[in-house]
């Protein structure tokens, strides 16, 4: 029997997912909050540590808080900041470390949303000095698109470290940042709550073969093809929407 091409199924699932996918209707401030909270379930806001920001056409960012958890945030939470990290909507004060996101925003205009978090196994992996690596088809959105840094910059609260993190980042949507945690960056907040969602899941899996024996890498090729379908915007979105289905049910009456 002949096989079809591998492409006849790619484009017959990517016109499927086009109509028949559940992917929600959310403003941009009810998707920063569902983002807060489906990251803290996964772990990623133990401690002040964390921001989200999302770029506006008028210049202006909205953002995450100083010292509000994310498993907390709602709607109510999001400020809007300028260039300068003052506060022009809403209550609260900016996080100081959003200016490393500024940095970011300059020298990539494609970038509309960023999530930096220290979450427990990245921030584990960060500790060994070793870049995540690309050995199971869940990591593949990673692949030859995470950045590494490898030394620790000291606190990002300033333009040094700025300067220094968006270097490294380059032209990848994600960078593990040594001794930190990580930052991802990409032209929506599906995408980035997507990777940021992934990448604590990637890092566990490493330590965890890590700790068994030596891993084998993907073949790249291979890699790098999965890496594509799993970042088209139908997947990226009705992956959101389920984790935003996760956290919708978990937060009950009230909601965002």
């Amino acid at each position: 029997m002949q096989h079809a091409p591998k492409q006849h199924f790619t484009a017959a699932a990517v016109d499927a997912m086009a109509t028949k996918l559940d992917l929600g209707q959310w403003t941009e401030a009810e998707k920063i909050a569902l983002t807060c909270r489906m990251l803290a379930m996964e772990g990623h806001s133990e401690t002040l540590a964390g921001q989200i920001t999302v770029r506006s056409t008028d210049g202006t960012y909205l953002s995450t808080p100083m010292a509000v958890g994310f498993d907390e945030v709602d709607t109510r939470h999001i400020i809007r900041v300028d260039d300068s990290l003052r506060v022009v909507e809403g209550d609260g004060m900016a996080n100081p470390a959003v200016r490393f996101h500024l940095w970011v925003y300059r020298r990539r205009p494609d970038v509309q949303c960023i999530v930096h978090t220290h979450p427990p196994c990245v921030s584990a992996l960060s500790m060994t000095g070793r870049p995540l690596r690309i050995a199971h088809m869940d990591a593949t959105p990673f692949a030859d698109d995470c950045a590494f840094l490898a030394e620790w910059p000291g606190l990002p609260i300033a333009d040094h470290e700025g300067d220094i993190i968006s270097t490294a980042l380059g032209t990848r949507r994600t960078i593990l940042l040594a001794h930190h945690g990580f930052l991802a960056a990409s032209s929506s907040i599906e995408e980035t709550a997507y990777l940021s969602m992934l990448i604590e899941r990637a890092a566990r899996n490493q330590l965890l073969a890590e700790a068994t024996g030596e891993i084998k890498e993907l073949d790249p090729a291979l890699a790098r093809e999965s890496h594509d379908f799993l970042l088209l915007p139908s997947v990226v979105k009705s992956s959101f929407a389920m984790f935003a289905r996760r956290v919708v049910r978990q937060m009950g009456v009230g909601g965002l």
